[in-house]
């Protein structure tokens, strides 16, 4: 029993040690109070709206402890109204998703089902405790097989897809967002593979309409409940992409963003530089580890 104890008190010190290093990586500010914040006052601000994107660099170790640490708080605030949304799950994933969550599977299968991302391990906290606390997990992405086709062939090439593979995708045609965002996204390609391709671009949107879609379908279904959605930075920065395409499927949903990221004025940043990127903007020192 004592062995046990003292065993025990270690693995809760070590925690708390990690968690207590992690928080030194991070500074978080609010865009419109002008102000450095911490997790509370998003989650006081979850109040009255109804969707909270975070926009994550995917191989930060200090913006995925964050995710899990924002979606316990969140859960500890507003109990069952709480949804987790991901762009890490794929919509035809979402019964094996489903049936893991509910114990119908084990973690071995579900990882066998399921198309996992390489650094699952990131993410597995916010599963494990979404199905410990019985929350529900979109799945919301786009298979990823009609994202390259589009990629390839265009956006004509979704039309000849049979209505059992359509219900995976969002309303056809889908928007493709003229304006800032395809600014944005050419400019960041330009000197990429196929940048000079616009299907590269429509492939991008169907990310965005198709996770858009699933929110909106999800709320559409259930109301009233507050979804946490963790996406990639770009598809949400600025309200622009998913949060875009989500506002204009619903004009009345209070969307919430979190744009997260890595700098090197980490010690001393300027925050007006980062204020439009987001309604909170997340530092973290590009001196931590990554995660991969």
């Amino acid at each position: 029993m004592k062995l046990i104890l003292i065993i025990a008190t270690f693995v809760f010190s070590s925690s708390l040690f990690a968690q207590d290093s992690i928080i030194n990586h991070y500074k978080i500010y609010d865009t419109k109070a002008k102000q450095i914040i911490t997790i509370d006052k998003i989650v006081t601000d979850m109040a009255d709206a109804d969707v909270l994107f975070f926009g994550e660099e995917h191989n930060d170790s200090a913006c995925h402890f964050l995710e899990n640490k924002i979606f316990r708080a969140l859960h500890a605030k507003y109990a069952d109204k709480v949804v987790l949304s991901m762009e890490m799950f794929e919509t035809d994933g979402q019964l094996v998703l489903n049936e893991y969550l509910g114990g119908t599977i084990d973690e071995a299968r579900f990882s066998r089902d399921i198309r996992l991302w390489s650094n699952y391990k990131d993410y597995r906290p916010m599963i494990e405790y979404a199905k410990q606390n019985k929350i529900p997990v979109i799945a919301a992405n786009p298979p990823r097989r009609y994202v390259n086709l589009v990629s390839r062939r265009g956006m004509k090439s979704l039309d000849s897809l049979s209505k059992d593979a359509k219900k995976f995708l969002p309303p056809l045609p889908y928007d493709t967002l003229a304006g800032r965002y395809r600014e944005k996204f050419v400019e960041i390609m330009k000197d990429g593979p196929g940048g000079n391709n616009p299907n590269v671009y429509y492939s991008q949107s169907l990310w965005d309409a198709g996770m858009s879609y699933s929110i909106y379908s999800f709320l559409k279904k259930n109301k009233h409940k507050k979804v946490f959605h963790c996406v990639g930075g770009f598809h949400c920065e600025e309200k622009l992409g998913t949060a875009a395409q989500l506002q204009m499927r619903n004009k009345k949903l209070k969307i919430l963003n979190i744009a997260s990221f890595s700098d090197e004025s980490f010690s001393n940043p300027d925050w007006e530089k980062f204020s439009y990127k987001g309604d909170y903007i997340i530092l973290t020192n590009p001196d931590l580890k990554k995660t991969f």
